[in-house]
């Protein structure tokens, strides 16, 4: 079953921190099955009070290899990199 993580960039802080995060994410995230699904884009909000700012999500093969990712010594200078350029919101949401 495929998984989701799903998150919300709210406020950019560095945006040059941000771009290098960019370059660097890619490989490590392909190394454990994860594939770029969607990168903000027109949001339209149809419901509730949910006004998120710039949502990126990316598919796993599985809630574990997901998990796996995000808390991988890969993953790990990167995500520091990312909490120091971003201020967001993510959430892990399993699939059908």
């Amino acid at each position: 079953m495929s998984a989701f993580y799903i998150f919300d960039n709210r406020e950019v802080r560095d945006p040059a921190a941000l771009e290098a995060y960019k370059t660097a994410v890619a490989p490590v995230t392909e190394a454990y099955g994860g594939r770029y699904r969607a990168l903000s884009g027109d949001i339209v909000r149809s419901e509730g009070e949910w006004s998120p700012n710039y949502i990126v999500v990316i598919e796993f093969p599985s809630v574990e290899k997901a998990k796996a990712w995000y808390n991988s010594p890969e993953y790990a200078p990167l995500k520091a990199m990312r909490m120091k350029a971003v201020r967001c919101d993510a959430i892990l949401v399993g699939g059908l």
